[in-house]
């Protein structure tokens, strides 16, 4: 059984069963409050650092606006995204456009808006910039083989060898743009640290080489997002990997640091949410077979595709959670007619002998890609509901 407190305070617990009680599952709930502890906490670790927030991650827009007052930039990457945005009362300057797949059409209508920051890892896509968005200001990123050791890789689709990185940045410059800096994204939910390290110091060399060959002076580091939310696999405190980090970039640049900006979302809004879902049916395969199968009304298509692969490892309590209760090990799957749709089966999650069809499962730390990352109506099924619950009143 999870120990639910590992996760979640039993004063937020208590106000999340109590906000979700006449609640239509599956939905997700999420924790306004958890989310400024979250942003405050990683400003105290990272005061020199802009903080981009990648929208993407949870889009709500209750999210957005509280992180915009606290001082928060965006990482947008679509045009939607950019007209939420901006709806908001958020200044163009506030925001980078680092999608690296983009259309000429789509550069076009950012630049017209004000945004003067845009991501590029291809002469293509370089070339659709410097026609659409002169002047910009451009940070070119890097391929890391290396981010295949996170649990959701981020590696091969995204990034240059850092060798056209650097003829990138040149033809940047030839074009009449801005060669503003390197970007690179270690991959979602990285638990080795030391692969900022390495990181860095291909980034380092880029600003070097690009100085001394060509006169091109870079003046920032997009260091992506990368730290983990807390999931069942154990990770490094938030504090380690800032003190470390900090290591690095000194050990590399010394005590003149360039300009540096951080993209989180997983760790900002990860642990915020509570995905409730219900039993719709358990069964076993055979007369003789070990393991139950747990079919819920939500699944891969509906809040919960990181499980692909079972990459990401949600922490699981249900209703029938108790102190001495029997469990035993169970495979995990969805509502819809798709062999796909199986959550966990190889990694064997112990939910207890008499859970029921109409008991409630709840998955913690589901306020990442969740809601965002669900179909819209795959066989049919709604797409899952995001609820804010509100922060608590100052005292």
């Amino acid at each position: 059984m999870v120990n639910r407190e590992e996760y979640v305070s039993e004063e937020d617990w208590q106000r999340f069963l109590e906000f979700s009680r006449d609640l239509e599952t599956p939905c997700i709930v999420v924790n306004l409050q958890t989310i400024r502890n979250n942003f405050t906490r990683l400003k105290g670790f990272f005061p020199y650092a802009d903080i981009y927030y990648a929208v993407k991650a949870n889009p709500e827009t209750e999210i957005v606006s509280m992180l915009a007052d606290m001082g928060s930039n965006f990482d947008i990457a679509s045009r939607p995204e950019l007209d939420m945005v901006l709806s908001l009362g958020i200044a163009p300057e506030r925001i980078s456009y680092g999608n690296t797949i983009k259309k000429a059409r789509d550069i076009a209508c950012f630049y017209e808006r004000g945004v003067r920051m845009f991501a590029t890892d291809s002469k293509e896509d370089l070339k659709n910039i410097a026609q659409n968005a002169p002047g910009s200001r451009i940070y070119v990123r890097i391929l890391l083989e290396s981010s295949t050791s996170a649990d959701w890789p981020l590696s091969r689709k995204f990034g240059c060898h850092p060798d056209m990185a650097y003829d990138l940045l040149i033809m940047a410059r030839d074009t009449g743009l801005t060669p503003y800096g390197i970007s690179f994204h270690v991959g979602s939910q990285q638990r080795d640290i030391g692969v900022w390290d390495d990181a860095i110091a291909k980034t380092k060399y880029l600003f070097s080489s690009l100085e001394e060959d060509e006169g091109i002076r870079l003046s920032m580091i997009n260091m992506g997002g990368g730290f983990p939310a807390s999931y069942t696999q154990p990770t490094n405190d938030l504090g380690e990997y800032a003190a470390e980090i900090k290591r690095y970039l000194i050990d590399d640049f010394g005590d003149d640091l360039p300009k540096i900006i951080l993209e989180p979302g997983r760790s900002l809004v990860g642990n915020s949410g509570i995905l409730a879902s219900e039993v719709v049916l358990i069964s076993r395969k055979n007369n003789t077979a070990l393991n139950r199968w747990v079919y819920l009304d939500t699944g891969k298509f509906n809040g919960l595709i990181e499980t692909m692969d079972e990459s990401i490892k949600y922490p699981i309590v249900t209703s029938k959670d108790a102190p001495g209760a029997r469990e035993a090990e169970v495979i995990i799957a969805g509502p819809t007619c798709d062999s796909m749709d199986i959550l966990y089966e190889n990694y064997k999650y112990r939910l207890p002998v008499d859970l029921r069809i109409g008991d409630r499962l709840y998955f913690l730390s589901t306020g990442a890609y969740t809601g965002s990352y669900a179909s819209v109506s795959f066989n049919g099924f709604t797409p899952i509901k995001t609820y804010i619950m509100k922060e608590k009143p100052a005292l």
